[in-house]
């Protein structure tokens, strides 16, 4: 089996009362204003807590305002072998 390194890298202009927010197991998150979390490692994800289930939305104005905030997006593939 290969291992495969995805590197993904978003330059985004966010609004100023988004802030950081570090979960239980030292990862980050984004906490918004409105008491969501949002996770956007792979795809746009929320919580209400950041240590609880996450989910995508259905919602496509969520979906596109936040995509309208990406300035660059840089993903680059690699296969690792031991």
């Amino acid at each position: 089996m290969k291992k495969l390194n995805v590197t993904i890298k978003l330059e985004m202009s966010v609004p100023d009362e988004w802030e950081l927010s570090e979960t239980s197991e030292g990862g980050h998150v984004l906490k918004l204003p409105n008491g969501q979390f949002l996770d956007i490692a792979i795809e746009p994800l929320f919580a209400s807590d950041p240590d609880e289930t996450w989910a995508s939305t259905e919602d496509d104005d969520v979906l596109n305002d936040l995509l309208d905030m990406v300035e660059s997006e840089e993903v680059a593939y690699e296969f690792v072998t031991h």
